[in-house]
């Protein structure tokens, strides 16, 4: 009786411990709630629109000659390698007073941004610097357009996973794969 027993507690351990499937990746922090405005000029709640979903975040502006557009080509290639996961990509802008909802509705056509799944976000400075420098630590939105060049991956419960280079060749692909590793985790 005591090895039917043991075999069946195994059994079940084994069980559960493949359901959890740790990413192993580390908890660096955490986003609070916020309230900003999309590309299509509704009011986006993080705590409705993200609840219980994993998301992908970067810092950007739209008239941006530098890194801007080579980060929101690599958005683009995540949102497709991403297809039908429920993972959302946001990108804030750091030049709320230029990035309007209309100049972002412009900019995310301009990268097949699908509705629902990558949002294009702006609002006042003091919540978008908020975001930046205090929840994300990816610097300041504070009128010199100068911001990270990282993404960052934030699971279910709104931590931050990890930090991404867009200028590493592999960026793409290590996101992707890590984004899909936290849908493995139990939430």
């Amino acid at each position: 009786m005591a090895s039917w027993y043991s075999t069946a507690l195994a059994f079940s351990l084994l069980s559960l411990a493949g359901c959890n499937s740790d990413s192993g990746l580390p908890v660096l922090g955490s986003v609070p709630p916020f309230q900003l405005t999309d590309q299509n000029g509704h009011v986006f709640e993080s705590a409705k629109t993200l609840q219980s979903t994993i998301w992908i975040a970067d810092f950007m502006f739209t008239n941006c000659p530098g890194p801007c557009p080579r980060m929101s080509s690599q958005l683009r290639q995540a949102q497709t390698y991403l297809t039908s996961t429920g993972i959302k990509l946001l990108s804030f802008t750091v030049d709320p007073a230029h990035d309007t909802p209309q100049v972002l509705f412009e900019y995310s056509r301009h990268y097949d941004a699908r509705p629902g799944t990558w949002y294009f976000l702006t609002g006042p400075q003091p919540v978008l610097q908020g975001l930046a420098k205090d929840a994300f630590k990816l610097g300041d939105v504070d009128n010199t357009l100068e911001h990270s060049t990282r993404f960052a991956l934030v699971d279910r419960k709104g931590r931050i996973r990890g930090y991404y280079l867009s200028s590493d060749a592999h960026t793409v692909d290590q996101l992707v794969a890590d984004a899909k590793a936290l849908l493995k985790e139990r939430s």
